[in-house]
């Protein structure tokens, strides 16, 4: 009877340890996963194989593409990488018929599942805040059908169908609480929100704290945008208390949707990120900031943060982007958003020096081999 105590007394010590680094890296309160965006405009990007690789080393389990590239899907079947594939914008028109919108999702979806992961289908990008009102028009007919085909090859219930919207979408975002949709939108908006609410899918939204600063970097707090320690604000109406701009944003997104009656629909964050370089009027675009930015969202991330507003419910974000993406139009930070280069080495470190950030994609793989032999040891303890 001793020696069996002795050896329960190890056992129970080292389940209480492994107990506590486990609910530090959050994995007992919540699945941790970084979601990040994989584009592909560029003409020197790693294959699809060895982006897969990078991914399994840094433990990125969630993906979003933007398009339904075969190469891709084909490579990353039997992966652990769970994909958000995209409708192209041009494509919406043809989409609104029910009978294309199957041999669609038949031809470029079905094919893949269930070897590939497949959990979502974006539906465009940014097209309620679109200029071309025949898109803005056709977008919930489109999601509609593809929900439709879904339903008919019982798809349903694992992929769900939304689309990424700008922050633009708002009228109003400060304070969060004052947060309500443009009323150009009013027409689109409510059968947008009735899809969402009936199929139970999430609002995306593309947010992006950088741009705020670019725009006024005299009166918005660099530190308030990087997650850095700042005094924050405070929702007057609420008397909520905000750190920083991007659960802010969001919060504001959130009571947009309230305002229309749909306090029920998640928010994801589908874009956000910041770029390390820019022109001479893109004010912030460094490679420091891109660092802090970065470093400071995965660390919330790991710890399963919450907004304010929300502050059960873990914010998915996915990080814009893997790559450097030399052949995106528009000013030079467009191209400068990845945390990698096209040749799969790092932009920067997101780290930093010190390692302080928990759970820094540097440190993931030490991590998770600390978690194996852990679980080896307690293994042998118990049959001991």
């Amino acid at each position: 009877m001793a020696t069996l105590t002795f050896a329960r007394t190890p056992v129970i010590h080292v389940l209480f340890l492994a107990h506590l680094l486990l609910s530090d890296y959050g994995l007992i309160t919540g699945v941790v996963s970084l979601g990040i965006n994989y584009g592909q405009v560029g003409n020197n990007l790693l294959p699809p194989e060895k982006v897969l690789t990078l991914l399994s080393n840094l433990h990125v389990t969630k993906a979003r593409i933007y398009d339904t590239n075969p190469q891709v899907l084909t490579t990353f079947a039997n992966s652990n990488v769970d994909l958000i594939v995209t409708v192209e914008n041009d494509m919406l028109a043809h989409l609104v018929d029910p009978q294309e919108a199957l041999q669609w999702v038949s031809t470029r979806v079905k094919p893949y599942i269930p070897v590939t992961k497949i959990s979502g289908i974006a539906v465009g990008n940014e097209i309620l805040t679109d200029n071309d009102q025949t898109l803005v028009s056709n977008l919930v007919p489109a999601m509609i059908s593809i929900h439709s085909a879904l339903v008919q090859l019982g798809l349903d219930s694992d992929i769900h169908v939304s689309t990424p919207n700008s922050l633009a979408v708002l009228a109003e975002s400060y304070p969060p609480s004052a947060g309500v949709f443009k009323p150009e939108l009013y027409g689109a908006m409510p059968q947008f929100l009735q899809f969402l609410s009936t199929t139970k899918a999430p609002f995306w939204v593309n947010a992006y704290p950088y741009y705020a600063y670019k725009d006024d970097p005299s009166n918005v707090s660099l530190d308030y945008v990087l997650f850095n320690s700042n005094p924050g604000i405070i929702d007057p109406y609420t008397k909520l208390q905000y750190d920083n701009m991007l659960y802010a944003q969001v919060d504001a997104v959130i009571f947009a949707i309230a305002r229309m009656g749909y306090g029920d629909i998640e928010v994801r964050i589908s874009e956000t990120g910041w770029p390390s370089k820019g022109d001479a009027n893109e004010y912030g675009a460094t490679i420091e900031n891109a660092k802090i930015y970065n470093k400071n969202l995965m660390r919330r991330q790991f710890g399963n943060e919450g907004t304010p507003l929300r502050p059960n419910e873990r914010l998915e974000v996915y990080v814009f982007a893997l790559f450097n993406e030399d052949m995106k139009p528009g000013p030079t930070s467009e191209r400068n958003y990845g945390l990698f280069l096209p040749d799969g080495t790092m932009a920067y470190n997101v780290v930093g020096p010190s390692g302080s950030a928990p759970m820094g994609i540097c440190r993931i793989g030490e991590f998770w081999s600390l978690v194996y032999w852990m679980s080896v040891y307690l293994l042998m303890l118990s049959l001991w």
